[in-house]
């Protein structure tokens, strides 16, 4: 247990952190009117954030061990425990999640007038099954609650969703659930592989498994977590499910959901399966690049706002997958940034659009023509996180993207400059949207009814915006927690290669 630094304090923190808004939607269940209940759920995510602050002020970020930690034993006969811990690479993760949940509470407060307490319930749910994921570090408890946060959003979709939602949240499902068994296939053949038998995921890294066995559990993993991503070409599920979701449904998808696919390959693939990950890093460099490109051309030619901005996702995705494989610590650092940029930002969007949507009842950028005369303090938050996902010099995207093409350049020249167009490309779709929403044409839409943010829509959306220009400006604070544990993920890629099938230089040029 070398690996885990036992939480000192009399109170177990990762534990609160999960049954705060566990139990705060359980008990919503004798919680009357739908007033109370909107307001319980606020007051239960935003407690649940405050709790999670102290995490980044006590954490050590000269250490790669897992912080915080708690470890009980749970099934003796199978060797199973309930352990938990946090390190550099899922710190920001957890604090991202707890900011965003308040914000969606809000965000849905008029958005939601059917089945409040169901909604909220759902809210607070996936919220402490999204927590666990990237707590857990024992793998039958980490896919217990990686299971369990495809039922919160099933419903999410199902229930709110828009007019295709059954055939939205039924997609998703299967997609998600498709890649989760073969997961447990891995989980399984690692724990019968391993001596003596141990679901403990920092156990089960540089275990030396063999180059054969390596490559079957890297797979499983790979397909498990590239559906999750998604990556091109698993990312079929994902336009669908985002415009068919409530606003709320988009941000937690989008924010969140998308990451744990990109912690899966950081957690798992690359130390647990480390010669595999570099025998097939070209080809996922490759991926991520043609992801990269679909992504900018497919979300160019959408005239759906939302649809806009979940196809800009498969390409900011790519960059991530691109940072996370060019195997150096600029780019894993800047990829693991980017999934808290773009958690931040495409969140942003997606409440930008669920705001408009409210008050025109549409997302097509040709009726949204020209709102800006209309609603100028709209179109400037509108404005600044276009910019952002852009990766306008100045805003946080850019210091991700910057840090990951400056590892790409550094791993393969050719991979790096494939890539670029895919920034250009952002500026396209983006600057369109803008276009169009802030001047439109010489025939906009009337749209003298329209009135501009009111006070709850600009505190859901000043929070995003002071973080956009935070990262970007002074970035410091949220990199200098990752070099520990990403100097460590990379010692453990680099010194356990055994067995390795030599790479194909001819891919990586």
């Amino acid at each position: 247990m070398d690996f885990l630094i036992l939480h000192d304090g009399w109170l177990p923190i990762l534990s609160i952190l999960m049954i705060l808004p566990l139990a705060g939607a359980f008990l919503l269940f004798v919680i009357p009117g739908e007033n109370f209940q909107k307001y319980w759920a606020l007051g239960v995510t935003i407690l649940t954030a405050a709790v999670s602050l102290p995490l980044y002020y006590s954490f050590d970020p000269t250490t790669h061990n897992y912080q915080f930690g708690e470890h009980h034993s749970w099934i003796p006969a199978l060797n199973v425990n309930y352990t938990l811990g946090i390190d550099g690479i899922s710190l920001l993760l957890v604090l991202m999640t707890t900011l965003l949940m308040p914000l969606c509470v809000l965000c849905s407060w008029r958005y939601i007038t059917t089945k409040v307490r169901a909604f909220m319930f759902c809210l607070l749910l996936i919220e402490s099954t999204m927590l666990g994921v990237f707590m857990a570090l024992d793998f039958v408890f980490f896919y217990i609650v990686w299971e369990a946060t495809l039922i919160p959003m099933f419903f999410l979709i199902g229930v709110w969703g828009g007019e295709r939602k059954i055939y939205a949240s039924i997609k998703f499902f299967l997609y998600t659930l498709a890649g989760s068994v073969l997961m447990l296939v891995a989980i399984i053949a690692l724990y019968f592989n391993t001596d003596p038998h141990t679901f403990s995921i920092p156990l089960l890294m540089g275990q030396g498994y063999s180059s054969i066995f390596q490559k079957w559990v890297f797979v499983a993993f790979f397909l498990a977590f590239a559906i999750k991503v998604p990556m091109f070409p698993f990312h079929t599920w994902l336009p669908a499910a985002h415009v068919q979701a409530p606003t709320a449904g988009s941000v937690i998808l989008a924010s969140v959901l998308l990451k744990m696919g990109t912690y899966g390959f950081l957690r798992f693939c690359l130390p647990i399966t480390p010669a595999a990950s570099v025998t097939f890093t070209p080809y996922i460099l490759w991926l991520s690049v043609a992801g990269i490109l679909y992504g900018g051309f497919t979300a160019l030619a959408q005239s759906d706002m939302k649809k806009l901005i979940a196809y800009s996702s498969v390409g900011h995705m790519g960059f991530i997958t691109l940072g996370i494989f060019v195997l150096n610590p600029n780019g894993m650092e800047g990829a693991l940034l980017q999934m808290i940029n773009h958690g931040i930002t495409t969140g942003a969007l997606f409440l930008c659009v669920g705001i408009i949507y409210e008050r025109t009842h549409t997302r097509e950028l040709a009726l949204n023509a020209g709102v800006g005369m209309y609603m100028p303090v709209y179109v400037t938050f509108l404005a600044f996180f276009s910019l952002s996902s852009l990766a306008f010099p100045g805003t946080n995207s850019f210091i991700g993207e910057f840090m990951i093409l400056a590892g790409g350049f550094a791993k393969s020249k050719l991979i790096a400059t494939c890539a670029i167009p895919g920034a250009i490309l952002a500026a396209a779709y983006m600057l369109r949207m803008l276009q169009k929403v802030i001047w439109g044409g010489t025939e906009n839409p009337i749209h003298t009814g329209l009135s501009d943010l009111n006070t709850r829509e600009i505190v859901t959306l000043a929070p995003l915006l002071l973080l956009v220009f935070w990262i970007g400006l002074a970035p410091k604070p949220f990199i200098n927690v990752m070099h520990a544990s990403v100097a460590h993920l990379l010692e453990q890629v680099i010194g356990m290669q055994t067995g390795i099938a030599p790479m194909a230089n001819v891919l990586l040029p």
